[in-house]
């Protein structure tokens, strides 16, 4: 034990506990996101359940993910399937009479939760690959084993926050649209095959993809979401 202490990497250890507070940040607001409009005891099995298929699935990606992401046009499908999700939960669920709908299901809102995850996962899992790979080879798989699970609180009190953030100010479900239209323009330019085509993006063009992302979303997602409630004041 005393041996594991002396030799273990703890630049490595709190480079990964610091990538899963940033990082787990983009989960904890999709899982939030997802769950705003279950009823409140189903709440809580929303988060558990969402955080779960999210670890479940960087355990899955940590194999393939540098495979995966020098696969020409994943990113930009990842991308569109972000951008999907972002609109999705922009626009509100609800019955004829205007109200939110309590039949909302935790397993509909958890199939959300692994579709964006699966997409923002990839980069994820490679950063805390990336910071493992700076240790002793021994330690490795285990500081990775570490980051996934010491980001599962993270993202379960994460999602918590930003619900009671959401019930108090429903702004915050337009920015988290925003976040991940930002996320979703980021991918799109850095995949590999526009890498390979126009070369490694500028700072400036990433910016500009990522906020056009961002506005993208809010813009089309309100539209969307105004043409809902028209239509049920209709009917």
């Amino acid at each position: 034990m005393l041996e594991l202490l002396q030799t273990l990497s703890w630049a490595a250890v709190f480079q990964i506990i610091l990538i899963d507070i940033l990082l787990g940040g983009d989960n904890a607001v999709v899982i939030a996101l997802a769950c705003r409009n279950l009823p409140a005891k189903q709440r809580m099995q929303g988060i558990l359940w969402g955080t779960v298929g999210a670890i479940v699935l960087r355990v899955v990606l940590i194999a393939f993910a540098l495979t995966l992401l020098s696969v020409p046009f994943l990113k930009i499908v990842g991308a569109l399937l972000l951008v999907w999700v972002g609109i999705k939960l922009l626009v509100p669920d609800e019955d004829e009479h205007g109200n939110v709908s309590g039949g909302v299901s935790v397993w509909s809102a958890v199939k959300t939760i692994i579709v964006a995850d699966f997409v923002m996962s990839l980069d994820n899992v490679l950063a805390i690959a990336g910071a493992a790979q700076a240790a002793n080879p021994d330690h490795q798989l285990g500081l990775v084993i570490f980051g996934l699970v010491i980001s599962v609180p993270i993202i379960v009190w994460g999602s918590t926050l930003v619900l009671k953030l959401i019930d108090r100010f429903p702004s915050v479900v337009t920015f988290g649209g925003a976040l991940l239209g930002w996320i979703a323009g980021g991918m799109l330019i850095t995949d590999i095959f526009i890498v390979e085509q126009f070369g490694e993006p500028s700072s400036t063009l990433k910016l500009a993809a990522e906020v056009t992302g961002a506005v993208l979303i809010v813009l089309v997602g309100r539209w969307c979401a105004s043409r809902k409630r028209a239509a049920i004041a209709k009917a």
